[in-house]
């Protein structure tokens, strides 16, 4: 029970005035602020560059882990991975700066009041999950072993080896949600697809013209680049990454293409350590090493890998309590990374909950009853 009290693992049942239903995700909850609230706190907070009636949200991260598209929990009543929310809010503002500072793009997040919470704005989302990959691992090694060779428009040559360098950045990108009526694209969410794809069908995934294709196609490569350069400087090695991109209006009403989600997180990465890697092994200082993890754990590791068997998936998910040191291993490397990548150590509040509330309450004036 020591362990359940010190992760946050519920994040959705909040006071924060809203006049909206709460964004429930796998990992972090969405509470839209009234438009008053937004108009005020722009005032207030002197946001920068943006617009005066821009609709504001409190994003509140949980410590809950998703993988294989389920939540998983251990034994003894740890709902979650304890630090976890705290190392990735950490890591995604560390890059959020020095893309800012390095001039590449803006980002959503406004303002962090607490480890677990963001101040965000309103984005309209592209509708691209947009993935980069240095390295020939995971589910392209998968496809590439069977003998596919086409990856979203790309050909791969033949002879290439598991976990092998590849000798450009590749992007391979994949619908975010289900989108209909794109000639040759299944009505799926996580579907590949082609750069010629996304320029035929500008409308759909909601790019604005072909200009700001090859915008995002920049800030990928050009992030990318950035966050590996600076992994290496700590003898880590950025192997594929999910970069997510938004529109956002600025204080002129012109909308610029900006960061948005979460970026360079062992969540949303694979990073691999670079002297292991050196001596021909592969030391995971990501969620990669949990889904392996896992994979292990189970006698049937092809219910976490065949998405034909997702209703098995999900029972066996809700049905397993997975050791307490199984979980602990993850906040190991979560908390270790971040304070590879910032510099510092992550913070893990003993009551998070009490802590967002009263911030919220006395600096935000966003709670109108007393919290717990």
């Amino acid at each position: 029970m020591e362990c359940a009290l010190k992760t946050m693992d519920k994040n959705h049942d909040l006071n924060i005035r809203t006049d909206q239903p709460v964004h429930k995700g796998k990992v972090r909850s969405v509470y839209w602020l009234t438009a008053a609230d937004s108009a005020r706190l722009i005032k207030e907070r002197g946001y920068p560059n943006i617009a005066a009636d821009a609709m504001l949200a409190v994003m509140v991260i949980s410590d809950r882990i998703s993988a294989y598209e389920c939540i998983w929990h251990g034994e003894n009543g740890l709902a979650g991975v304890p630090g976890k929310g705290a190392a990735l809010n950490a890591i995604s503002k560390h890059w959020f700066d020095l893309f800012r500072e390095r001039g590449l793009a803006d980002c959503h997040v406004l303002e962090v009041p607490h480890p677990y919470v963001w101040v965000v704005q309103r984005a309209r989302p592209v509708m691209i999950e947009a993935i980069s990959r240095q390295y020939i691992t995971g589910s392209m090694w998968r496809s590439y072993a069977k003998g596919d060779r086409v990856f979203c428009g790309i050909t791969l040559p033949d002879g290439l080896e598991k976990d092998q360098k590849l000798d450009t950045l590749l992007i391979t990108p994949s619908t975010k949600g289900i989108l209909t009526g794109i000639p040759g694209v299944p009505a799926q969410d996580d579907v590949n697809v082609s750069r010629e794809d996304i320029v035929n069908n500008l409308e759909a995934f909601r790019f604005q013209s072909r200009d700001d294709v090859a915008h995002y196609e920049i800030l990928l490569r050009d992030g990318f680049n950035l966050i590996s350069e600076e992994l290496a400087k700590v003898n880590q090695i950025f192997v594929d990454t999910k970069f997510e991109f938004g529109y956002v209006k600025d204080k002129a009403g012109i909308e610029r293409l900006i960061y948005m989600d979460e970026i360079g997180t062992p969540d949303s990465s694979r990073i691999w350590d670079a002297a292991a890697y050196a001596e021909g092994r592969v030391v995971e200082n990501s969620k990669e090493g949990f889904r392996k993890a896992l994979q292990q754990h189970f006698p049937d590791p092809d219910i976490l890998l065949n998405k034909n068997r997702m209703d098995e998936r999900k029972t066996l998910a809700t049905s397993t309590t997975l050791p307490v040191d199984m979980l602990l291993e993850v906040s190991r490397t979560y908390s270790d990374i971040a304070e590879t990548i910032t510099g510092r150590k992550v913070h893990i509040p003993q009551d998070p909950r009490a802590e967002i509330l009263r911030v919220l309450k006395d600096e935000f004036l966003l709670i109108d009853e007393e919290y717990p």
